[in-house]
């Protein structure tokens, strides 16, 4: 089924994002449905992106088993399906965790390997992201020496900022900033090393984190799905130009053809864009894991 919004009347919803529906299941559990709704420029698409929200729960669930060695996660591994009523079992299978209620972090822990999107621009005017000075000479899409972090604030609505490590200390504290400045590398590194293998560059990525009843660092929210970083095909990447990508930038440069403000209301898009983006959705999954949708 293609999902746009769920609609689970047995448990308390507690939270709408973008992309994803939240529910209270007691007082300490939160159900965390993923939507086939799509946003671009921070505005929610009105046409939903066939099998999305399955692939995108299946993605993090990889990630979050592959490199759950690193950092704790957020999955209880309780079965979806068995905290909803019957009638609402279609609306949760493939497509919903059962997570720990923790406290998020106000950051978004961004790591980027290659300098595109707003790190590019940043770098063409300052030489610099986020702070951290950057090698002359660099072009578009050129991997960098090292990952580097590079944090943003969570914006409630509208864009992110992205804020030095300086800011970052000043939100979080510096152990807290130092540890998931670390931690968010770590996995950036590992994930990017294992996705080589399988003919994919992660160019950027976002992670979140949130804090335990000891005041731990938790992974939570989505990890390195298409919709949270860039991941380029290897065969098809060049420096110095924008790659082709499995994400959501297929839809990014159709929007960028049109005559719109990039603000609500989104415009429709063409039936060949939306199955075009379905596509590369499955097509991300089915390379880094090695399985479709079941």
């Amino acid at each position: 089924m293609v999902l746009f919004e769920s609609k689970i009347n047995s448990l308390k919803r507690i939270g709408k994002g973008k992309v994803r529906d939240i529910y209270a299941v007691g007082a300490d559990k939160m159900l965390i449905v993923t939507s086939d709704r799509l946003s671009a420029f921070d505005v929610v698409l009105p046409d939903p992106i066939p099998d999305k929200g399955a692939v995108l729960n299946a993605m993090a669930n990889f990630w979050f088993g592959k490199l759950g060695h690193i950092v704790p996660n957020q999955l209880t591994g309780i079965d979806p399906a068995s905290v909803v009523q019957k009638d609402e079992i279609s609306q949760v299978v493939g497509r919903a965790v059962v997570v720990k209620k923790l406290k998020p972090l106000p950051i978004e822990a961004v790591v980027r390997g290659y300098i595109i999107g707003s790190g590019w621009k940043d770098y063409q005017k300052t030489g610099k992201v986020c702070g951290i000075e950057l090698p002359k000479g660099l072009q578009q899409a050129q991997k960098l020496p090292q990952p580097i972090f590079t944090p943003a604030t969570k914006a409630e609505s509208g864009h992110d900022e992205n804020i030095s490590f300086e800011e970052t200390v000043e939100l979080i504290g510096k152990p807290m900033a130092e540890k998931v400045r670390e931690v968010s590398i770590r996995l950036y590194k590992e994930a990017s090393d294992y996705a080589a293998t399988t003919g994919i560059i992660i160019a950027d990525t976002k992670f979140e984190f949130g804090l335990n009843e000891k005041n731990e660092a938790v992974l939570i929210d989505e990890v390195l799905t298409a919709d949270s970083s860039r991941f380029w095909p290897a065969d098809s990447y060049k420096v110095g130009m924008s790659p082709p990508s499995y994400d959501k930038q297929f839809v990014r440069d159709y929007l960028e053809t049109l005559d719109w403000n990039k603000t609500p209301p989104a415009p429709k898009l063409p039936q060949e864009v939306i199955a075009k983006t379905s596509e590369k959705y499955r097509e991300a999954l089915k390379r880094l894991t090695g399985r479709g949708l079941s």
